[in-house]
């Protein structure tokens, strides 16, 4: 007989609101712990679950944590319609719904020995930021961690804070803006102008690529423009989610669905699609 899926999948476990703090002017990133005590659910870098706000609805969100921490849960979100805005205004000591975690990871383990190329655009740094956890947590088992980020302004950057720890933890940190202002000293232009700038062995190379779908594609043909072999650029496809068990047909992807079959994926599978315009 078949196991049963954990009951996490298909009901929302309550979580409460431990801290909650104002990233840019329309991000936040929450930390949850289980409303009942105990551990939070484990997940691998890359996976995301569904966050459930009573009376407004649930959207799929990836976390954005470090996956070595056993007492919270952090989802950072953007507020982009009724339902985010109302996950957005719980206050510390709230409770939201949470299920998961679903989804494809990104594959760290696979880097090892080589370069690991992590390359962001916007929020997209937020389902990516796990995996750089799990790779500075390993450090000695890669040769270089570099990240490539990128956002509009530099008042849209997230995570600023980290930047420094990141760099002392061991990576060669890379952050562009496109517009920038009088007290900005960084470069400016596009993620992929940073490919130029960053030290990577692209025949070693290992790359992880999440943001706006034109950066990523962008962005990964970049990369393999620079010799990293198409099969080892994966991308993260959180495009149209909304029940993450691939029942309701609106994440379908050409033949794949991006909540059953993804989020994440190699450019070698996924870059056929991406060249298919309005798909």
């Amino acid at each position: 007989m078949a196991e049963a899926a954990p009951a996490s999948l298909f009901f929302p476990t309550a979580y409460r609101i431990r801290r909650r703090r104002r990233e840019t002017a329309d991000t936040w990133t929450l930390e949850l712990e289980p409303a009942a005590g105990g551990e939070v659910l484990r997940f691998a870098p890359g996976q995301f679950t569904m966050v459930y706000a009573f009376g407004a609805g649930e959207v799929p969100i990836s976390i954005s944590g470090d996956p070595e921490r056993t007492d919270r849960l952090v989802h950072t979100i953007r507020v982009a319609g009724a339902t985010t805005r109302a996950i957005c205004s719980v206050k510390r000591g709230g409770v939201l719904g949470i299920r998961g975690p679903y989804g494809t990871a990104w594959p760290v383990e696979r880097a090892e020995g080589g370069d690991l190329v992590i390359a962001a655009g916007g929020i997209g740094l937020a389902p990516l930021r796990p995996a750089l956890y799990t790779a500075l947590e390993r450090r000695d088992a890669f040769r270089r961690v570099v990240l490539l980020y990128g956002g509009r302004s530099p008042d849209q950057l997230l995570y600023t804070s980290e930047v420094e720890r990141w760099r002392a933890a061991g990576a060669d940190v890379h952050v562009t803006v496109d517009r920038a202002g009088d007290q900005w000293r960084g470069p400016v232009g596009v993620v992929t102008t940073l490919l130029e700038r960053a030290d990577f062995d692209p025949a070693t190379a290992t790359a992880l690529v999440c943001g706006p779908e034109v950066m990523m594609r962008f962005t990964a043909a970049g990369l393999v423009a620079s010799g990293v072999p198409p099969q080892r650029v994966h991308l993260s496809l959180e495009r149209n989610m909304k029940c993450a068990l691939g029942q309701c047909g609106r994440c379908q992807f050409g033949p794949v669905f991006v909540c059953g079959d993804g989020p994440v994926f190699s450019y070698e599978a996924i870059e056929p699609l991406l060249a298919v315009p309005e798909l």
